[in-house]
């Protein structure tokens, strides 16, 4: 067991704390979660029967642990509809890792903004497909859903992501526009 724990571990552990930091933002909290999910791992490894991947089958595990620390947390609504504070988030290391030099850049910061519109079906399906790059069927496996509701999801998650990300670009425009006539 110890060899395909260590095995899991170093194949997947990256993935489940990327995944699981979108959905909490915060990296002391999905560092906490990822032992969370590899200690039901080690309960529960027995039970796997192969049905799906294993890195399926670990997002499954992340997923509701990320859902049983929602739940946890006093007013868990109301943190999910919060905006992201990236200079009182954002952890400062003196060598950033390449997922976070990636986030820094703009574009991205607007899309990581624009996910909180997103409901966190919406969210897990978009942090699925798009940065874990799953298929729909391991996406719909993982979230224990049929492959028409991780569609549907996305379809509306991707609808809200633009509605969002076109109305930043319509303020910067409008910015952009003011800031040219004052000139």
């Amino acid at each position: 067991m110890d060899s395909v724990f260590d095995e899991l571990y170093r194949k997947y552990h990256h993935d489940v704390f990327q995944f699981l930091f979108y959905m909490v933002k915060n990296r002391e909290l999905a560092e906490d979660l990822v032992q969370e999910v590899y200690i039901r791992v080690l309960k529960s490894y027995e039970k796997f029967e192969g049905k799906s991947s294993e890195k399926t089958w670990l997002f499954s595990i992340a997923r509701n642990v990320a859902i049983d620390s929602f739940r946890k947390q006093k007013g868990w609504k109301q943190r999910l509809l919060e905006k992201f504070d990236w200079s009182t988030q954002q952890v400062k290391d003196e060598h950033p890792i390449p997922e976070e030099i990636i986030v820094q850049n703009e574009e991205i910061q607007s899309i990581y903004k624009c996910l909180d519109h997103c409901t966190v079906d919406q969210r897990m399906v978009i942090v699925m497909r798009y940065i874990h790059e799953l298929s729909i069927t391991e996406s719909a496996e993982a979230l224990g859903w049929t492959e028409s509701k991780v569609k549907t999801t996305q379809h509306r998650a991707l609808k809200v992501l633009k509605t969002h990300m076109d109305e930043i670009k319509r303020k910067e425009g409008t910015a952009e526009n003011e800031k040219i006539r004052m000139d």
